[in-house]
């Protein structure tokens, strides 16, 4: 049987650095446990652009259509910012998502006993936080049209606009209920119905999914302004969250501050089958490139080895592997190992990326 297939994109910014302590993990699996992946690697984001003129050449995207699983990293950067509109490093990752028909982005946010205190929360509100918010990503308003900039009379105009078609909503439904069922069986549905068609909509086919094919799973609904509230108020109260492109944006990266840092945050996003019954994939942490960063070792890489552990989980079906790592992290932050943005107000000297990334390798090993 032919190993497992991985394309790595590491990006710009820290995300050659995250990733190469991913890629430590990598090889651990094959030493010490026998699991052994198929690696290859590319160029997304503006190294891509820096190369091809575009922020994804069609090469990489015909190679992550092929593959089961793709890791990425981070892009953009300052040095981008003056480029078209359609060249920009985001428009890489938009490509990918949008060509893989990745339609739900699973945004995990669990804070870990050792950072409870990490938080901008107070802890009892955090601790012991365990949520996951599935956020539609291939359709809404980053991708509606009609979409620019215009003029209108003496003046110019700036479009977007929401759309969402009655299957794109029930497909993701159905992810956020299948979770669930795996999870505490209780979803709650953000949108706007108060204000928006869209959002009307929305609250209409998810319940009707629900009533049709679900119900043995509690099903809430909420307007996504007070579940924003409610996330800062009592986050505990939810399980798992399913909502539209943009509030998912937004609200995922809410959730991940509670946690205490951005840096400790995974995602994947995931689409419709294969012909071997994985379905199309794509892991990456959800910090950015953090250009004022790169380079110099100060970079947490827990995040994107985290995104890997997802990966052993939803595309590899290497679950117990999946928690191993998972409690290897827990366990080194447990011990006291923290890097540069995860320092309270104590101080003390922070640990290197790289020196993270051989810490949970030492918990690995510790763990067999």
């Amino acid at each position: 049987m032919a190993n497992p297939s991985i394309l790595i994109l590491a990006g710009d910014g820290i995300g050659p650095e995250v990733m190469a302590e991913v890629k430590k993990v990598i090889t651990w699996m094959g030493v010490k446990r026998g699991v052994h992946f198929d690696v290859s690697e590319d160029l997304v984001g503006g190294c891509a652009y820096d190369v091809h003129g575009k922020p994804l050449a069609d090469e990489t995207m015909a190679k992550a259509q092929a593959v089961d699983a793709v890791l990425l990293g981070a892009v953009g950067g300052p040095k981008y910012d003056k480029l078209d509109f359609s060249v920009k490093p985001e428009r890489g990752l938009l490509r990918l998502r949008k060509e893989m028909d990745l339609f739900s982005n699973l945004r995990p946010a669990q804070c870990f006993d050792a950072l409870a205190d990490f938080s901008s929360l107070k802890k009892e509100v955090v601790a012991g936080l365990d949520i996951v918010i599935v956020r539609e990503l291939t359709s809404g308003v980053y991708f509606g049209e009609p979409r620019g900039i215009f003029k209108e009379g003496n003046e110019r105009v700036g479009i977007n606009t929401q759309r969402y078609t009655e299957s794109e909503i029930a497909r993701v439904a159905r992810s956020a209920f299948e979770l669930a069922r795996k999870r505490s069986n209780k979803v709650c549905s953000m949108e706007k119905a108060n204000v928006m068609e869209s959002g009307i909509l929305w609250r209409e086919v998810v319940q009707e999914v629900h009533d049709r094919e679900y119900p043995d799973v509690a099903l809430t609904h909420m307007y996504a302004d007070n579940g924003a509230m409610q996330l800062c108020r009592w986050p505990k109260q939810f399980d798992v969250i399913v909502t539209d492109n943009l509030f998912g944006d937004v609200l995922s990266d809410m959730a991940a501050m509670l946690t205490g840092s951005l840096g400790m945050l995974p995602s994947a996003s995931l689409g419709n089958p294969m012909a071997n019954g994985r379905p199309k994939a794509l892991y990456e942490p959800v910090h950015g490139s953090a250009p004022d960063i790169a380079g110099q070792g100060k970079a947490n890489p827990i995040a994107c080895i985290l995104s890997f552990a997802m990966a052993l989980r939803y595309s590899f079906d290497l679950g117990e592997d999946a928690t191993r790592l998972e409690k290897a992290v827990e366990k080194v932050l447990a011990d006291g190992v923290r890097t540069a943005d995860l320092m309270g107000p104590e101080g003390g000297k922070p640990v290197s990326t790289a020196e993270m990334g051989d810490a949970i390798l030492a918990a690995l090993d510790a763990s067999l």
